[in-house]
C-alpha cells in the first residue's frame, strides 16, 4: 500500500534508521520482534517497571517456549544484561519514567554479544534516537504521543539490520499484525504537528516542575 510505504519511510527518518515496519499496535511490533528474536534456550530481559503486557507476555507466552525470562527495573538494566541474549528497555519506563543509560547498555551489549531492543514509546523519536545510541532496534507504540489524537491504534519496529528487519517483517506477514490503511494515513497526518506538539508538551511539562518544585506541599 502506497500509503504504508510513505508512512514507514517517514518512521525510519524519524528514528534515523534504514527501514520502519508499521503495525497494527504497539503490542504488535514489540512481539514479533520478541518472537524472532526470543528462541527457545536464549535468557531475555524485560522491564519490571515498564508496559504490563510486555512482561506478561514473556513470562506467558516465551517462558513456556523454552526462554529464560528475567526482569529488571530500569535502574538496573545494564546489570541484569550480563547473561542476556536479547535485552528489552523501556527508556523512560512507563509510568514512572525513571531513565535507562541506553549508550551504557548497548556498549555492555554489544561487548556480550546481546541484542538491544529499545521501546521508545515515551520519549518518541523526537525525544531520543535509541540507534544512534547503539540500540539494535526500536520498538514503538504510535497510539500515544506520536499520533496524539486518540483515534487510532498503531505500532512500529524501525532498524538498520537488514537481516533482522527481513525477519520481522516476514514475521509480520504471517502473524498478519498489519496496519491498516487509513490508520496509516491518520499516523501521517498527525507527524505533521509532532514536533510542535512534543516542543509544548515539554514546556508545559517544564513549567509543571517548576511550580511543583516550589509548592510548599511537595517535600520532593
Amino acid at each position: 500500500n502506497p500509503t504504508w510505504r510513505q508512512l514507514e519511510s517517514a518512521l525510519a527518518e524519524l528514528e534515523g534508521a534504514a527501514q520502519a515496519l508499521a503495525f497494527g499496535s504497539g503490542m504488535a511490533a514489540i512481539t514479533a520482534v520478541l518472537r524472532v528474536l526470543a528462541k527457545p534456550g536464549t535468557t531475555l530481559v524485560v522491564p519490571a517497571d515498564g508496559y504490563y503486557q510486555v512482561r506478561q507476555y514473556a513470562t506467558e507466552y516465551l517462558g513456556p517456549q523454552g526462554v529464560t525470562v528475567i526482569t529488571a527495573p530500569a535502574t538496573r538494566m545494564c546489570e541484569a544484561s550480563a547473561d542476556a541474549d536479547v535485552v528489552l528497555a523501556e527508556s523512560p519506563a512507563n509510568p514512572g519514567l525513571d531513565v535507562v543509560d541506553l549508550y551504557r547498555l548497548a556498549t555492555e551489549c554489544r561487548r556480550r554479544g546481546a541484542t538491544l531492543v529499545v521501546d521508545n514509546t515515551t520519549a518518541t523519536p523526537l525525544g531520543q534516537q535509541p540507534l544512534s545510541l547503539g540500540a539494535d532496534v526500536v520498538v514503538a507504540s504510535a497510539t500515544k504521543a506520536l499520533s496524539g489524537h486518540s483515534d487510532l491504534i498503531a505500532g512500529y519496529v524501525a532498524g538498520s539490520h537488514p537481516e533482522l528487519m527481513a525477519a520481522v517483517a516476514r514475521e509480520r506477514l504471517l502473524s498478519g499484525a498489519i496496519l491498516g490503511p487509513l490508520e496509516a494515513w491518520l499516523v501521517l497526518r498527525s507527524l505533521g504537528t509532532a514536533g510542535l506538539r512534543f516542543e509544548r508538551q515539554c514546556q508545559n511539562a517544564a513549567a509543571l516542575a517548576v511550580m511543583l518544585h516550589s509548592h510548599p506541599a511537595v517535600p520532593r
